[in-house]
């Protein structure tokens, strides 16, 4: 249907994680095709397009709280399997449905859609991309995605690196629409605050090891008490036994307790864009708070301690002018990102962030005022990769055509309370033995 001249459409958001959904959801807000006005802009007017938000079930479904922290409402929010949802695309009426899943989520759902909207003239717009820095499995996380109406790329460097892939096997890339990171914002970077604050935004999966974390820890510690009159914060992502978009076996929160921190030092959890409000100096190894924190012109470092190494994502920076040691920094050195890299990186710094999601509105809303839509049409087929797609499918419980297998997982109706207890305790276990048994088993294997 085509986009009503006074309200804008309806929005199906599928997400699996905390951080998912947040890109999901933000992105889904930016996307709606209407007037050219920032997301912050259409709410004030309260011209905002309906969302529903649907949770991927799985180990990391987000918790309450973290849906809290992320500070992203949905007219609806509910809990389901791939099976559930499918069949809830088939039965309601969306505009646009937003995929904010892993790559293998994508393509079973891409799968799956194009199953349940056979024969249909008319059919959501389906989007999907990716929630930040995109600096490993480029071309196996691309052909996953490939099929979606729209492949967000959040950079003019992502979108170029995009491109080359589907052309290079072959595929159509006309799905490649740059826009930005839809989390960017906030106020910009005016100077120091008192007191100075330096804050280290961890990451759930980077480094990956005790020795590292500890290392980093000691070293934010032992900033904290060379610089007495600074504020030192460890931004966390999420607290023990929760999940986030990766498994996080080591939380620092538990390992910072053996290092005795100064008074100037604390743990912060909450929204990210609430802690940038004060930062003066923004340390990471690789996360994507980096670029919130360079969108601001905020000082922003990327560590060199343990290595600028492809696994842990640092590398992406190489040309920023943010790389930098904890020596550099407790030495009092501030770093000065390079214009040009910053540009290409989707870091709209110069104003111009309102306009970036222009074209993905505009491609969005002549979609849905065409009669028809073609089917859904990914890459990967049983012809294309037969000893590929059907296990990604498989996962999601769907046959090689995209419709369910026999005996999914699927309900009609919200699961009663012994399955709700049954299903806690499975996550309790779950995330018991990868924060707590693994570590164990994986120590022992060295001995």
């Amino acid at each position: 249907m085509p986009p009503s001249t006074t309200k804008l459409p309806r929005i199906a958001v599928l997400a699996d994680s905390d951080t998912r959904w947040k890109w999901g959801a933000l992105t889904a807000d930016r996307l709606a095709p209407g007037p050219s006005m920032e997301a912050a802009a259409r709410e004030a007017a309260q011209v905002r397009p309906s969302l529903s938000g649907f949770l991927l079930r799985g180990r990391a479904t987000p918790t309450p709280r973290q849906l809290r922290e992320v500070g992203v409402t949905a007219d609806s929010l509910r809990e389901v399997t791939a099976v559930e949802f499918l069949r809830a695309m088939a039965e309601e009426e969306y505009d646009v449905v937003v995929i904010a899943l892993v790559g293998g989520g994508v393509q079973a759902m891409l799968h799956g859609l194009a199953h349940v909207w056979a024969g249909r003239d008319k059919r959501p717009v389906v989007v999907t991309g990716y929630v930040g820095v995109v600096y490993e499995k480029l071309a196996d996380g691309l052909l996953l995605r490939h099929g979606a109406d729209l492949v967000l790329a959040n950079s003019r460097q992502d979108a170029e690196r995009f491109r080359a892939v589907y052309e290079g096997v072959g595929a159509d890339a006309s799905s490649v629409t740059e826009v930005a990171l839809p989390f960017l914002g906030g106020d910009t970077y005016t100077g120091e605050h008192d007191p100075y604050r330096v804050v280290f935004a961890v990451q759930p999966s980077v480094p990956d090891n005790r020795r590292d974390r500890v290392y980093l820890l000691e070293r934010l510690v032992g900033h904290a008490r060379l610089h007495p009159e600074r504020e030192v914060l460890l931004k966390l992502r999420s607290r023990p036994g929760e999940h986030t978009t990766h498994i996080e076996e080591l939380p620092y929160q538990k390992l910072v307790q053996r290092l005795d921190p100064p008074a100037n030092f604390r743990m912060a959890y909450g929204h990210m864009g609430e802690v940038l409000d004060r930062t003066d100096l923004l340390v990471t190894i690789s996360s994507t708070a980096a670029l919130e924190s360079l969108h601001r012109r905020i000082p922003t470092v990327v560590l060199t301690d343990l290595g600028v190494r492809e696994v842990l994502g640092n590398h992406h920076f190489v040309g920023s002018g943010c790389l930098a040691s904890w020596d550099q920094l407790d030495a009092g050195h501030r770093p000065t990102p390079d214009e040009e890299w910053v540009a290409r990186q989707g870091v709209i710094a110069d104003g111009s962030y309102a306009t970036a999601f222009d074209a993905a509105r505009e491609r969005i809303a002549k979609l849905l005022a065409a009669p028809e839509l073609p089917p859904l049409a990914p890459y990967y087929t049983p012809v294309t990769a037969p000893g590929y797609l059907p296990g990604i499918l498989a996962r999601h419980h769907l046959g090689p055509d995209g419709s369910p297998l026999p005996g999914a997982p699927a309900a009609d109706k919200e699961p009663g309370p012994v399955r709700q207890i049954v299903r806690r305790a499975a996550r309790g276990a779950y995330r018991h033995g990868v924060q707590r048994v693994a570590p164990v088993i994986r120590r022992m294997g060295e001995l």
